[in-house]
């Protein structure tokens, strides 16, 4: 009898054992499927939930090049929640449905073209589908709209509205080199104005160029060469690719590192005149986080544009946007055109902000635990701080979707 209890309690912990094992080789194999065939993440939520039984829904996160690094619990990362008691702050409401509309604008004319899109991403985790978020953004568009022209304070300032009106999902951060951290890296990113000139001059050295299509279209040269070549010549007079090339603007190295690093640069020229320029194409190189930015080997090739630029998969698509109301974030896992509010503490009181991830960058992809707020256009770096000063270095997040 007593060896006979032995052997059933022995099988049901062997069976125990076989079961944990069988989930992580289902986790395992579903994530070396993701590597080899870029699986849809939506298909591979379902795959796990289906085969483990039990509430992890996995998602595999995808870098830039649609390749697969990770998986994380969707449900640990975003959560179901009420949004705190306080007045939510909106820069300017002008502003804000002006990007809503650009973002909506965005998905009806390039969701063909764009797949990155229509990818629901970690929100599925909670249910949470492209055609909702569409939804989502028409509706805060007739929002606005209407408090707008009854000149009255948007509902959307009212957290009673939010949450009769939304689901609101909160977002923990998911970082992998440092799996304490739980509230989002808030970092900023700005337009700078820089002086810059026509011509190469002794002061006005580094070039900003274009690329031509009718060149590039047939020859990938650009993707052969880094920062540091572009940099050494090989454009310019009596360089080994003379000609292929348009040059933009010639700026101080400090004004074409900040126009990199920002992706939007604005240019006093010498002659009076100002233009903005925006990233186009990049020579296919990744940003190497954490590399000093003169180092990083990723060069981008601008053009020239008649407003600040956001996401978008080629130039003549992007979004404009406007500073206050605008984020850039992951756009492949976390996707673009989600509702952000962010909840942080300022002078002892909890304050509450509004905006749209209608940008992305290098740094983004992949990231699940930071987001880039555009603050501004400045002069320079010192205004830049001065200015940033009293905005977050960490928040908490909470995404909003339409019920």
């Amino acid at each position: 009898m007593i060896m006979s209890i032995f052997l059933q309690r022995k099988f049901q912990i062997s069976a125990g054992i076989i079961s944990f094992l069988l989930a992580i080789l289902v986790h395992q194999n579903i994530s070396v499927q993701a590597e080899r065939t870029h699986i849809n993440p939506q298909t591979e939520i379902s795959q796990i939930e289906n085969k483990t039984k039990n509430s992890s829904v996995f998602y595999s996160v995808v870098d830039e090049w649609q390749k697969y690094k990770y998986s994380v619990n969707g449900k640990r990362v975003l959560q179901p929640v009420k949004l705190p008691n306080a007045k939510v702050n909106v820069v300017n409401d002008k502003d804000l449905l002006t990007v809503l509309n650009n973002t909506r604008q965005y998905f009806r004319d390039y969701q063909k073209q764009d797949p990155d899109i229509s990818r629901n991403g970690l929100l599925l985790s909670q249910g949470v589908t492209v055609e909702e978020v569409l939804k989502t953004l028409d509706f805060m568009i007739t929002v606005l709209e209407e408090d707008i022209n009854n000149n009255r304070p948007t509902r959307l300032q009212d957290p009673n509205f939010i949450n009769a009106n939304f689901r609101v999902i909160k977002w923990s951060a998911y970082n992998p080199d440092k799996p304490t951290q739980k509230q989002l890296r808030i970092t900023k990113y700005a337009v700078f104005s820089h002086t810059g000139s026509r011509t190469k001059t002794a002061k006005y050295n580094v070039p900003l160029y274009s690329l031509k299509d009718d060149i590039a279209k047939e020859d990938k040269f650009y993707t052969k060469y880094t920062k540091q070549d572009v940099l050494s010549g090989i454009y310019e007079p009596g360089g080994k690719e003379f000609g292929k090339v348009e040059p933009l603007a010639y700026l101080t190295r400090e004004g074409l590192e900040s126009a990199l690093m920002q992706g939007t640069i604005l240019v006093n020229f010498t002659d009076g005149t100002k233009t903005f320029f925006n990233v186009d194409r990049n020579n296919g190189i990744s940003f190497v986080k954490g590399l000093n930015p003169r180092l990083q080997k990723r060069y981008w090739y601008f053009r020239k544009v008649d407003d600040i630029k956001g996401y978008g998969y080629k130039i003549d698509s992007k979004i404009s946007i406007k500073p206050g109301v605008t984020f850039a974030g992951d756009v492949l896992n976390i996707g673009l055109g989600r509702i952000i509010v962010m909840e942080y503490n300022q002078g002892g009181q909890k304050r509450l902000q509004m905006g749209v991830i209608a940008d992305t960058g290098g740094a983004f992809l992949p990231n699940l635990h930071q987001l880039d707020y555009l603050a501004g256009i400045f002069k320079d770096e010192k205004e830049f701080q001065r200015y940033i000063r009293k905005l977050p270095e960490y928040a908490t997040p909470y995404i909003l979707v339409k019920k």
